[in-house]
């Protein structure tokens, strides 16, 4: 076919497609063999119509053209086959392997009898290499990644992957341009021609009308597109007419891209969205500046109504493929919305800063631990849940030796700052701070208020304006920009200045970095209203364009990476949130909703993938991500500024704004509310009172709000640079320790339960014959719980999905089933000839619950936790292993604490022992790796611990528990068992005198608790899922719980409460905890696994919803001292304990 030709299958493709004949557009896709439309090939595979994946497949390859489509039919195929088998249609699996899947035998005959044989088991889940396969629609989502490759990787495929960049409508505009031109060779031109066909060439006769002065600009096909506006880059020079081909990643956006090409996972040419069928297949329009003559024909309304229907921005035009959701004239104003549940409406915390907050960030992994930074340069840290203010740090320059003088004459002259923006790191061990003068601080964070000063940047010339996080290099970088119209990119370890990009011609306003895949780049905005995007080298911008408004501009992705848009306020007032075309640097929708002129810049931010919300009008407005239509608006009861800062944080249960007053007011939605609820503190409540009643304090402790205030008041709030420390409010200072102190004691008091009334707690099912519990696990799903007994049985119990229990998570409200497999068979490990209840037990659950490591003094065996048999058994005694734990990168790796005193690193894919670490004097007792610090701590029976860099397995740092003097020396085989904190850096050390959190890097024990020497041991400790509660069991059944924050007791559950027998008096129960577990979503909800071979998950009461009271703060102060060991605790507590 000539090229011509081919072109005229792409024209009457777009028609088509413009038109909804959906089903001959994929006909003709595969008819033609011209263009590969991926987006129906991922909805056919999705959908599992597997007759019309192959059939359209066929129009671009047979199976046997190369390895590649070889490759792809047998992932079709075998896909089919397993889903066939997974519904236990036999006769269909067999009609597949032998119509289908028999075609591969001549290349590969062993495979094809292994999968032959999958015929033969009950689950071919029980053949390892099946064992992790899914449900269907994960399967299928898994194989569709696969076979994108496999297409994209393909040459049959090649150049048929991407749409011709067309503007929109082009086969009208080309029969508009010959009507006009037939018009023209008219003798007698009439006006408004009546065109009624178009078999026959046109001429102005009888029938076509009367005459006209002159032609006339009215649409016949629907408006054609003109030239200018956003046109489509590629890589060639301005003002080229004909579009070369493109081979880098920005090739949607890029005006001068590189000469060297960049890796991209896709052989066609890329957009930052990644391979976009639509890619150059829209222009905005503009007003015509060429007059021609465009007739109307019969049906004109009807066409234009179809291309270009009202409700989207002028910007908007049809796309060839993904034709996005619209709404029609007459629905707009009448389509009624159903706010959805899970947004945050609810005022759920009033908090006062002391000063106006200008930028807030939510920490990505605590969620309700908020940074905020002011308009008088302090920064603060809350704990949400408590309303506790964890730091508080007024400007200071750490260094001023180390400023440039320009920067040291500016705050000789004026030492008042703003903070511009504070942001937290992806992990959220360090945070940013951007200052209005010239400085960057980043701060390390260690949890709790441990904030320590990291890095101090005199990064740009006036003020730094943005600051941002990005890997580029999987190396963590900082990225910011300035009034010196540069942005700048700093190695976030040491400050080492990286790249410096040049170009803006205004104050840059805002960055954006991001990735796709493995291209890493950053959009910028500058306050001129240009926007332009870098990659990580010196070549320049490849992006120069407008944003709407032209003026002050933030961009942010969805949360998923996915969807790209900006919110800006031109200098008139107007304020446009889009989202982008990325492909093509075009807008693809504006929003609709701002008040007409706003006063001052707006700020949005973005939440679970779907909405989008900004501070306008006194209120936040929410739009749905898909609609442009206002959704909803939300007050926060009154008292929010006209354009309040708005952040969600992570999971998008709370959302926190700026009220008036020098307040913040945080929203939650139900989810959020269950958040907070684990963090309430009553006592700080009174506390924050009675301090709120003491008004002669309030000139010191705030700065003043008003523009007027004196150089004096400023700098008493801001702090004097390079003379004064930190400078605090009285609030944080608290002189009146004694007094408060004694007034908290009053107020609060330990939870005691004692009654079952008072908790919730279930005795699960049982009817094996177990001795003791030695180990215990929630699943990582949280709907099941997997025990160890002492006599090497493991035992699971499920809980189902029903009335009683909606969500099929684990609960104390419903029992659960002691599941089996229908072969009857138990786990059971390997044991010695020795009494297996002296050996030491142990296992590891892999992170998807599909199959468990478990050693009983024998060898270690490898279950399948769906069939429950034996994959594996490896590594004899001696030596036994005694703990196991999987690295939390790869699966494949484990490390084996043994009981001759070794650590063995080994690769279960190889069947290797890769390393092994010798530093313990006794057993192996326990073993945490951080995949934040890429560590392994050990602890031993030797009371020792140790820290090993899991890169290279060197030992870093070693100590010797601290234990209590005037305790008698532990038994020589005492376990020491270590968890991590959630935030990587801190973890817990149990021993059966102590609990004690260590930070890690350091080795250093930070806080410790040991009860009275009369008390009871000890057996067993564990974080919550959230790291803000300790949960720990005695010898005497006792179960007390700890705030995780200051290691202080909040809540004691006696055995009364839990088990009927009748209570000892000794300090070994009979029935006394060994093992406790904390669930994985539920910070409240925790399991006991027994002496007697019993297991109790225990909650508090639905009305409760929580463990007790937190206790107050030692000293009045927000948290213990870093550094400084707690040991012991206050005299009620040891009474108490």
């Amino acid at each position: 076919m000539s090229s011509l030709s081919r072109e005229l299958v792409f024209l009457i493709l777009q028609f088509l497609d413009e038109e909804k004949f959906k089903e001959t557009v994929h006909k003709l896709e595969q008819e033609s063999g011209f263009f590969f439309n991926m987006k129906y090939f991922e909805d056919e595979v999705h959908n599992g119509n597997w007759d019309e994946v192959e059939r359209y497949l066929s129009g671009f390859t047979k199976v046997d053209d190369n390895r590649y489509s070889m490759k792809i039919f047998f992932e079709i195929r075998k896909q089919k086959y397993l889903e066939a088998l997974d519904k236990q249609d036999r006769s269909k699996a067999v009609e597949i392997l032998v119509k289908d899947l028999k075609v591969f035998a001549s290349f590969n005959e062993d495979l094809f009898k292994e999968i032959t044989q999958l015929l033969t088991l009950e689950n071919f889940r029980e053949n390892e290499q099946l064992s992790k396969y899914g449900d269907t629609k994960s399967a299928r989502a898994i194989m569709l990644v696969e076979l994108k490759k496999l297409i994209e990787a393909n040459p049959l495929f090649r150049d048929k992957l991407q749409f011709p960049n067309l503007k929109n409508s082009r086969l009208r505009t080309l029969i508009n341009q010959s009507l006009n031109w037939q018009h023209q060779l008219c003798k007698n031109p009439r006006p408004n021609p009546d065109i009624k066909t178009l078999f026959v060439d046109h001429s102005c006769g009888q029938s076509n009308g009367v005459h006209a002065p002159s032609p006339a600009n009215n649409p016949l096909l629907g408006a054609v597109p003109k030239p200018g506006g956003f046109s489509p880059l590629g890589a060639h020079v301005p003002f080229q007419t004909t579009p070369a081909s493109v081979q880098t990643p920005l090739a949607g956006w890029m005006s001068n891209p590189p000469t060297g090409s960049h890796p991209s996972v896709s052989g066609g040419p890329l957009g930052l969205g990644g391979p976009s069928i639509a890619a150059g297949m829209k222009n905005p329009r503009t007003p015509s500046a060429n007059p021609s003559v465009d007739f109307p024909l019969g049906d004109s309304d009807h066409i234009s109504k179809r291309i270009r229907p009202m409700g989207i921005s002028d910007e908007q035009v049809s796309l060839p493929v993904n034709v996005l959701p619209v709404s029609f004239p007459g629905h707009a104003h009448s389509q009624s919305f159903n706010v959805p549940d899970d947004l945050p409406k609810t005022v759920a915390r009033n908090l006062i800063q002391g000063s106006s907050p200008t930028s807030m960030d939510f920490h990505p992994i605590q969620q309700s631990l908020l940074l905020v930074g002011t308009n008088m340069g302090d920064i603060g840290l809350w704990e949400v849940g408590s309303r506790e203010r964890l730091v508080q740090k007024n400007f200071k320059v750490w260094d001023l030796s180390a400023c440039t003088m320009p920067l040291q004459a500016a705050l000789v002259k004026d030492p008042g700052v703003l903070v511009n923006r504070v942001i937290w790191s992806p992990d959220g061990s360090l945070f940013g701070v951007a200052y209005s003068r010239h400085l960057v601080h980043i701060y390390s964070y260690n949890g709790n208020d441990d904030v320590r000063q990291h890095l101090e940047i005199d990064a740009h010339v006036g003020g730094v304006n943005d600051l941002a996080f990005s890997h580029p290099n999987k190396q963590l970088s900082v990225v910011t920009c300035g009034d010196d119209k540069l942005i700048k990119v700093w190695d976030a370890t040491n400050g080492a200045k990286q790249f410096t990009f040049e170009g803006h011609e205004a104050p840059v306003y805002s960055v954006c970095p991001h990735h796709k895949e493995s291209i890493q780049f950053i959009f910028s905005t500058a306050s001129d209203g240009k926007i332009k995007a870098w990659l990580y080298d010196n070549l320049g911008s490849r992006v120069d364009y407008d944003a709407p408004g032209r003026f002050c501009t933030t961009m942010a992705y969805s949360a998923d990476g996915t969807r790209l848009f900006s919110c800006g306020t031109s200098k008139e007032g107007e304020s446009h949130i889009v989202e982008w075309n990325e492909s093509e640097g075009a807008v693809k929708r504006t929003y609709q909703g701002f008040r007409k002129r706003s006063m001052g810049v707006v700020q949005f931010d973005t939440t679970k993938n779907r909405f989008l919300a900004a501070g306008d009008d006194f209120s936040i407005k929410i739009w749905d991500m898909d609609n442009t239509q206002l959704l909803t608006s939300i007050d926060a009861d009154g008292g929010l500024p006209a354009s309040p800062r708005i952040r969600f944080n992570k999971d998008g249960s709370l959302l926190a704004v700026s009220a008036n007053e020098n307040g913040i007011k945080v929203l939650a939605n139900a989810d959020g509310l269950r958040l907070l609820r684990q963090f309430e503190n009553l006592a700080f409540d009174a506390s924050r009172s009675s301090e709120a009643s003491r008004p002669t304090l309030i000139p010191i402790l705030t700065s003043p709000s008003s523009g007027a205030a004196s150089l004096v008041d400023r700098v008493a709030s801001a702090g004097i640079p390079a003379m004064n420390g930190d400078a605090k409010i009285l609030g944080d200072v608290k002189p009146r320790i004694a007094e408060e102190t004694n007034d908290k004691s009053k107020i609060w008091k330990l939870t005691e339960i004692s009654e079952p009334s008072q908790c919730r707690s279930l005795r699960l099912p049982e009817n094996l014959r177990v001795t003791k519990i030695s180990r215990l696990i929630y699943t990582n799903s949280g709907n099941a719980i997997l025990a160890l007994a002492s006599n090497a049985i493991h035992l699971l119990w499920k809980w189902q999905r029903n009335d009683r229990n909606s969500s099929g998570k684990a609960t104390a409200s419903v029992s659960p089933q002691l599941w089996q497999p229908s072969s009857g068979i138990l786990m059971t490990n390997d044991i010695t000839d020795t009494n297996p209840e002296d050996a030491v037990s142990c296992f590891a659950l892999s992170k998807n619950d599909s199959y468990v490591m478990s050693a009983s003094g024998g060898k270690i065996s490898l279950f399948n936790m769906m069939t429950f048999k034996t994959m594996t058994t490896f590594m004899p005694p001696p030596p036994a292993a005694t703990f196991l734990a999987f690295h939390p990168q790869d699966n494949n790796i484990i490390a084996i604490g043994m009981d001759d005193s070794t650590i063995q690193i080994y690769n279960v894919r190889v069947d290797e022992v890769k390393s092994k670490l010798k530093g313990h004097s006794k057993r192996i007792t326990g073993l945490a790796f951080s995949h934040a610090l890429n560590v392994l701590v050990s602890s031993g029976a030797d009371s020792q611990l140790i820290v090993w860099n899991s890169d290279g397995w060197e030992k870093q740092k070693s100590k010797y528990l601290q234990l209590p003097s005037g305790r008698s020396p532990p038994m020589s085989q005492s376990e020491t068992r270590v968890q991590f904190h959630q935030d990587q850096m801190h973890f817990l050390v149990i021993h059966e005198t102590q609990l004690a959190i260590y930070e890690t890097t350091k080795l250093e024990c930070i806080k410790q608790w040991i009860p009275r020497e009369s008390a009871a041991l000890i057996s067993h400790a564990t974080f919550s899922c959230d790291s803000q509660l300790i949960y720990a069991s005695f010898l005497d059944s006792t179960v007390c719980i700890f705030t995780a924050a200051h290691l202080r007791l909040r809540c004691r559950i006696n055995p009364t409460a839990y088990l009927t027998s009748s209570v000892s008096n000794s300090n070994v129960h009979p029935q006394h905890p060994l093992v406790v577990a904390a669930h994985p979503q539920e910070p409240n909800q925790f399991a006991l696994g027994l002496s007697d071979g019993s297991v109790h998950v225990i909650e508090p009461l639905e009305s409760e919803g929580k463990w007790g009271v937190p206790p107050p703060n030692e000293n009045g102060s927000s948290s213990s001292v870093p550094n400084t060991p707690l040991v012991g605790v206050s005299a009620s507590d040891q009474a108490q304990r």
